[in-house]
């Protein structure tokens, strides 16, 4: 057999061409069946078994295949994904020996931004440009997002000067997302500039803007853009009316807001929930309460975040019965509350201090596992806590497993609430850490008790702990100084504000008014009002109450009508510091003319504590009869404060008689106020009856009762020095002795006389006098005057009020060592000057 000889296949041109196209056909139909097939995974489990088939395929070496394959692995959003797409890439560059490709880069880049991990983006771009992939105008858009979602300014910045650099400044995309980056930023001035030089601008261009200046607090420079937008013809989209809603909603504005309602209808644009969601908030912040619940009632597709809206917004007003009614509807129609909804309807119960609606809520919280979420746990211990129900509280937060400083403060506050400092105390010197609002709340409860030193030692503790103050810090410290009358330690304040550039609004100015005003000063107070851009009621309460203290009547009377000019609408607090200012200048017509324009004029039912001034008022001026009058005519029943007034009146014009009756009537009403006996001994004691100041004074002691005796205190650098009458134990005494002898010698030869009907003892004239020399302001004086350099002014701070004798004293020791003598009494200040007092002999 010839042997066979095999020789090469001759190909001819048009079977090669025949050959290509079926490869060519053979991969396109590959790519088409892995692209169906990666649209049909529905989870990285299966994802992996087919990329498993790719890989027996021989197809993972192909750039396209794993581009897809890196591509479907980003798109399902998830950490594990992102880590596996990551892998594929890893492999690919490692079996071809090649970096990957821009698209690949690019891809994981969005996902990583998608899913918020915006420094793993940041990462993939790093290494991209490390390995020579020059970005394109898709890779920055993305990179933009993810630098907004992790607040990276810096990187930000620097994305910004790649793509100057890379001229790519005029894509419309990526300058958007620029935009967003800088309005999310804070930046919203570098936001405005990026706009402004750009030379086309689109529907997101507009709307990122004006979304960031609402988000940045720009309310109504939010709503002027989307003007402009609209008059340059520019179609807003559903998310640029949901801001411009919301801005409405910032500004309170109702008008505006039913404006920018109307565009919807106008432009065509597309009602969503989220627009809806927009507008029941809206209204509600404007206070179109009916508005708002007609639009939800008529809305079609009521979410759960609709649902939070108007109960979150219900409660924000008080108005929490509304909001349980709306959670009873979600209820019924078997939507499930989130904290969300439950944070609201806890609070709505502590808002009502329905303990049983309380409980239902904290049920559902154990139910539903959402006790885990500290929020709700703090909402429920304030919930307890204003419900009266402490132990409660206790529990939910001891079984807290992750105690926050809320949850400490949310204890603290309830104890306060509930009257309970000294638990509060023992919490606060327990918790572990400490913030700024805990200081707040400890120093706020011991001003409310009284304990005005303690407060200010604690401010000191606190600065000395590094802790900044702030304005609600400084409004607490400003009121116990107040109270303390410390004229250094005001000043100091105030400094303390300025130095540290403490927010100054109106509740804090209002507050350093008053601070000066209590210490004397009534020229600082009366600077800081003027200077004050804006004044409501109670600033200029502060500034009337300021010139009441001061017995300036008729500055005080300028005052208010000043503020009736400006507009400011009266309330009945500022006709207590108007009247109490007319009894203190003695201003009698004008006292009771402001009393009856209260209703003829302002509409404004005066109150019992309005009672008690005019009564006051006529009973300082020695018109005891036409007080009993006007106490008789009162529409509501006197109370014990009323007569006390009338009794006071009493004392200084020594009606013994009506004293009595007074007293009587108190009794009756008030059995326990035990001063009101000592009151009513003392007039007995002016009047020389001592049969009746002994049964009175036995009645005293059969009820166990003492009298407070009069204290002064006096600042001396900074440092409180305190004296009662009579005590001849203090440390400064052996100094402060010598003094008083002197100042009694001087003025008894400038021509005082003591006025003996103020010692309430049946002593010898000689007892008296010496018994007179001891009260507790002449001891405050004479330290001031060993303690102080020649012309400072003499502060004394006194618990009682200044007896006529001292009153005489301290105007002749102001003008024999010529020094300024201020005294704020229990009821008022006295400035005496060169012998003279600001009350004119009339307090």
């Amino acid at each position: 057999m010839a042997a066979t000889s095999l020789s090469p296949v001759v190909i001819s041109p048009t079977f090669k061409t025949l050959i290509k196209q079926t490869q060519a056909h053979q991969t396109e139909t590959n790519d088409s069946s892995l692209t169906v097939s990666l649209k049909t995974c529905k989870n990285l489990t299966e994802f992996r078994k087919l990329h498993c088939q790719v890989t027996k395929q021989g197809l993972i070496h192909q750039p396209a295949t794993v581009t897809k394959l890196i591509s479907a692995c980003t798109e399902m959003g998830t950490f594990d994904s992102l880590v596996y797409a990551k892998r594929i890439l890893e492999q690919f560059r490692e079996d071809n020996q090649n970096e990957g490709t821009l698209f690949m880069y690019n891809s994981l880049i969005r996902g990583y931004s998608s899913i918020g991990l915006g420094n793993e983006a940041i990462w993939v771009y790093l290494e991209m440009l490390s390995l020579g992939i020059s970005p394109d105008k898709y890779t920055f858009p993305f990179l933009l997002s993810a630098c907004t979602k992790i607040s990276a300014h810096s990187e930000g910045f620097q994305v910004h000067g790649s793509l100057v650099k890379m001229g790519l400044q005029g894509d419309v995309f990526i300058l958007n997302s620029l935009i967003h980056f800088y309005a999310e930023c804070g930046e919203i001035v570098l936001a405005r500039k990026v706009f402004d030089a750009m030379t086309e601008r689109n529907v997101v261009s507009w709307t990122s803007l004006i979304c960031g200046y609402a988000r940045c607090g720009l309310a109504k420079e939010a709503v002027e853009l989307f003007f402009e937008m609209v008059e340059k013809g520019i179609m807003p989209n559903s998310v640029t009316m949901v801001c411009v809603i919301s801005a409405c909603g910032k500004l309170k504005d109702l008008e505006l807001g039913e404006t920018v309602r109307g565009y919807i209808g106008q432009l065509g644009v597309k009602v969503n929930t989220l627009m809806v969601n927009a507008l029941v908030d809206m209204y509600m912040k404007c206070g179109a309460f009916d508005t708002a619940k007609q639009l939800f009632d008529e809305s079609a597709e009521k979410n759960l975040v609709v649902y939070n809206t108007i109960m979150s917004n219900y409660v924000r007003e008080g108005m929490s019965r509304e909001a349980l009614n709306i959670l009873d509807e979600m209820l019924v129609k078997r939507l499930a509350p989130d904290r969300v909804t439950m944070l609201s309807a806890i609070s709505a119960c502590a808002q009502l201090s329905s303990v049983f609606w309380g409980r239902c809520c904290h049920g559902y919280v154990l139910r539903n596992g959402l006790e885990s979420w500290d929020s709700i746990s703090n909402a429920m211990i304030d919930m307890y806590m204003k419900c009266g129900k402490q132990e409660m509280a206790c529990t939910v937060f001891d079984r807290m497993p992750n105690k926050t400083v809320v949850s400490w403060n949310s204890l603290i506050a309830g104890y306060i609430r509930n009257g309970d400092v000294a638990s509060a105390w023992d919490v606060f010197n327990n918790m572990p850490e400490s913030d700024l609002v805990t200081w707040n709340t400890i120093i706020s409860a011991l001003v409310q008790e009284s304990m005005f030193k303690e407060a200010i030692e604690l401010f000191r503790m606190m600065q000395s702990q590094g802790i900044q103050a702030d304005r609600v810090t400084m409004v607490s410290i400003a009121s116990a100084c107040g109270y303390l009358g410390a004229l250094d330690l005001a000043k100091w304040i105030h400094a303390y504000i300025k130095k540290n550039k403490v927010p100054c609004d109106i509740r804090l100015s209002t507050a350093l008014v008053d601070m000066f005003a209590r210490c004397g000063d009534p020229l600082s107070a009366m600077e800081i009002f003027n200077k004050m851009e804006k004044r409501d009621v109670s600033a200029w309460t502060a500034a009337i109450g300021a010139m009441a203290m001061e017995g300036n009547g008729n500055q005080a009377i300028e005052l208010f009508n000043k503020m009736l000019r400006q507009g400011v609408k009266p309330d009945g607090i500022v006709f207590v510091g108007l009247l109490t200012a007319c009894s203190h200048g003695g201003l009698i017509e004008q006292g009771q003319y402001l009393f009856r324009s209260m209703e003829t004029v302002h509409g404004i039912s005066p109150q019992i504590v309005h009672y008690g001034c005019m009564v006051d008022l006529l009973g300082r001026a020695g018109l005891l009869e036409q007080a009993l009058d006007l106490i008789n005519r009162m529409p509501m029943e006197p109370n014990d404060v009323i007569w006390g007034s009338l009794l006071a009146a009493c004392r200084m014009h020594r009606n013994v008689d009506m004293a009595g009756y007074a007293a009587e009537r108190i009794k009756e009403l008030a059995s326990e106020r035990t001063g009101i006996q000592v009151l009513l001994s003392n007039i007995y004691a002016s009047a020389g009856k001592w049969t009746d100041v002994a049964k009175v004074r036995l009645q005293l002691k059969e009820k166990g009762a003492r009298k407070v005796p009069g204290s002064s205190s006096i600042e001396i650098n900074g440092e409180i020095y305190e004296f009662t009458s009579g005590d001849e134990s203090h440390p400064e005494m052996i100094h402060i002795a010598p003094m008083l002898d002197e100042m009694n010698y001087r003025v008894r030869d400038a021509g005082h006389a003591p006025d003996l009907t103020n010692v309430l003892l049946n002593v010898d004239e000689q007892e008296k006098e010496y018994l007179l020399s001891r009260h507790s302001e002449k001891l405050a004086m004479a330290f001031g005057l060993i303690s102080t350099k020649q012309g400072m002014p003499i502060r004394v701070v006194k618990n009682l009020r200044i007896c006529s004798d001292c009153h005489s004293f301290a105007k002749w020791v102001s003008k024999i060592y010529d020094r300024d003598i201020i005294v704020r009494d229990n009821n008022r200040f006295h400035f005496f000057q060169r012998g003279v007092c600001s009350c004119n002999d009339y307090w």
